[in-house]
């Protein structure tokens, strides 16, 4: 017998699990994630295995959150990006003012045309003075130049600078997405960048748990399309690992439901992913997915992602609310650390604070932000090493600390903790696996904050139930109404603001249905028809049995759905995508563009055949280096024609897309 590992690296756990030749699950074993140190989360998952079914592993398929939440929550490495013949306007378009600080993006002359004919000279001498000025202070550097996807030179001879300058990871546009969209592409590297060390640094820790329990089967990692990849190819391109969690979950939601059609929702400690599944297959969003506030060039599979989970911070924001910020549940921050109980408890008996409930802990080490810290944010550092830092102490005894610590908290060095939807369910008996007593404590010092601080809440001093039953049904109504919104989004037909202000209205009447009403409605509405919700993660048992309820919809809580993305991760295949670009710019002349610099023909028919030639050949070339073997390659075209008065229907432009796909060749090999 041969078996496969599946391994799950999520905000909060790690999932590991064996299945057989047969994809029946064998063993499985779930530990806390250890983001300052993923070895020790990654080997506590793997250590309980059976040695002996370990002994016999043929391949380790890998998928992972980490990047998802980096993106919802806004947090990444420090990058730098170069952008020639970029103006103001698109960076503006882009977003990329909210991921980096400006000092860090810079506008180079350079760039092409649409016919990819250079624009104006790339000036290397200003991107060499500003690569060397910000080489002490990123980790890794994007590189987007305008129609680089028409004519890459110029991201090649920055990225070739950057290599010898300073020997950083670079990101290229490029390399990253074909389609023209000057400012999404921008993103997209940037967030490429972002990922860099994020994925290095699981990847690393995960061979490094392979080597120390003697596994030699190589390593794959799930894409954002449910595809799988090599290590060495997602070092290249993390961006192409967004979505790879809710991709394996995704896949292992339909195995182990054996459902056709259903709403596939994965709930985890930072996200809510929800997918919709027809005839067993998931919808691929070639335009990129959603994640949170942000939509890179990233073919995936259509993938609602929003920022609330099990430890999405419970605050006030006008009313009570759900944010997008992952914090450290009080319930697991004693579970860890049982000695905060008696600050907690002090907390309690003392007057009401905003800072009660937040305790600051490491969250990651990254050299380079910590290099660049000032002396008290250092020293601030090495007291976090110690074990949480209680906050509402710094207030009198040290602020410069305090603010310290805030300011490495915008950084993603630190994380705080915080009441959470965990807590709640802890509190309401649904939960036991950490803390309680710590969860209670918390309830009741969040229920006061909301009462003294922000006049929200009627309840009882001392009472944890009722502010806990309150937040379990915000939690539910915002899943069910997220639900409704990602029903809405299905076809690509809305925009947000339509979707949502659709949403309200829509959810307003389909979860009230069952309530009395003096209105006797004209018409009814009804929320997915023949497709039950698919509900796997950790937290799924304890909200959608509501959720399902308030939708009127049926609930499939499969068996060994807290590991579903782990079991999804070894049932992928190796699949990769080449796309060739030909357009008509003037008549009777084609422009085949690709890696390189525009081809010119006089012919239609010889541009697409050498066009499908390039795409097919490029394509099997990167599967074979993504791990597969016995390759089958389909070939789809997407032709763009108009109407002509006098020359009838006139040839615009074309991409010619090459998909090769194949098992793991290590599988292949039995």
């Amino acid at each position: 017998m041969s078996y496969q590992l599946g391994i799950d690296t999520g905000g909060t756990y790690t999932d590991a699990v064996i299945v057989d030749e047969k994809q029946k699950v064998i063993a499985k074993n779930k530990s806390l994630t250890t983001a300052f140190d993923l070895t020790i989360g990654i080997g506590n998952a793997i250590s309980s295995m059976p040695p002996e079914y370990l002994d016999q592993v043929n391949l380790v398929a890998l998928s992972t959150t980490l990047s998802t939440n980096s993106v919802v929550e806004g947090r990444g490495a420090p990058v730098a990006i170069l952008l020639p013949g970029y103006n103001e306007s698109q960076v503006d378009k882009s977003g990329l003012s909210e991921i980096l600080e400006r000092e860090f993006v810079t506008l180079l002359n350079g760039g092409h045309g649409a016919m990819g004919g250079e624009l104006m000279p790339l000036d290397l001498d200003i991107a060499r003075q500003k690569i060397l000025e910000h080489s002490d202070k990123v980790s890794a550097f994007a590189i987007s130049s305008m129609f680089g996807t028409r004519n890459p030179s110029h991201e090649k001879q920055l990225r070739e600078m950057v290599y010898e300058l300073t020997g950083k990871p670079v990101a290229c546009g490029h390399e990253l997405a074909s389609s023209l969209g000057a400012p999404r592409r921008a993103l997209t590297a940037a967030l490429n960048a972002r990922m860099i060390l994020y994925i290095q640094a699981l990847i690393d820790s995960v061979e490094s748990i392979l080597k120390e329990k003697n596994i030699s089967a190589p390593l794959m990692i799930v894409k954002g399309d449910g595809s799988l990849v090599n290590a060495e190819t997602a070092r290249m391109q993390p961006v192409a690992t967004v979505l790879s969690g809710p991709a394996a979950s995704v896949i292992g939601a339909c195995a182990l439901s054996g459902k056709e059609n259903a709403i596939v929702v994965d709930i985890g400690g930072t996200t809510t992913d929800i997918a919709i599944v027809t005839d067993g297959q998931p919808e691929l969003c070639e335009d990129g997915a959603r994640i949170g506030d942000w939509q890179p060039m990233v073919e995936a599979i259509r993938v609602f992602s929003i920022g609330l989970g099990g430890d999405s911070e419970v605050r006030f924001k006008t009313r009570i609310d759900i944010s997008q910020r992952r914090v450290v549940p009080m319930s697991l921050l004693a579970h860890r650390f049982p000695e905060v109980i008696s600050a907690i408890e002090r907390q309690f008996s003392g007057s009401p604070s905003p800072r009660n409930n937040k305790f600051a802990l490491p969250l990651q080490k990254n050299e380079v932000l910590i290099r660049n810290l000032s002396d008290i944010e250092k020293e601030a550092w090495e007291r976090l090493q110690e074990g949480p830092v209680e906050l509402e102490m710094l207030v009198d005894s040290n602020r410069p600390m305090m603010r310290a610590i805030a300011r490495m908290e915008r950084l993603g060095l630190v994380i705080y903790s915080g009441f959470t939807p965990s807590d709640a369910t802890h509190v309401l008996g649904m939960s036991d696996h950490w803390n309680v007593e710590a969860a209670e404590l918390g309830a009741k010092i969040w229920g006061r904050q909301m009462r003294h601080l922000y006049g929200c809440g009627n309840w009882e001093v001392g009472d944890a139930i009722t502010p806990c039953q309150q937040v379990f049904e915000l939690v539910t109504h915002k899943i069910s109404q997220k639900l409704i919104e990602a029903g809405l989004n299905q076809h690509g037909k809305l925009d947000d603001s339509h979707s949502r202000n659709l949403t309200q209205l829509l959810a307003d009447i389909i979860l009230k249905k069952g309530q009395a009403n003096k209105v006797n409605p004209l018409f009814e509405l009804q929320f997915a028809k023949g497709y039950p919700i698919v509900a796997v993660g950790g937290p799924a048992g304890d909200y959608f049995p509501e959720v399902a309820r308030k939708l009127e919809v049926e609930l499939c809580l499969p068996e060994h759905a807290d590991t579903a993305n782990a079991i999804g991760a070894v049932m992928g295949a190796v699949v990769q995508i080449s796309h060739v670009t030909v357009t008509q710019p003037e008549f009777g002349t084609f422009y085949l563009f690709h890696r390189d610099e525009p081809i010119r023909y006089d012919n239609l028919e010889i541009a697409i055949s050498e066009a499908t030639r390039i795409a097919k050949r490029e394509a099997q070339e990167l599967a074979i280096a993504a791990g597969a073997a016995s390759i089958e390659t389909r070939i789809k075209k997407d032709a763009n024609h108009i109407k002509h008065d006098i020359d009838g229907e006139l040839f615009v432009s074309a991409t010619i897309s090459a998909i090769a796909s194949g098992r793991p060749n290590c599988l292949m090999r039995q």
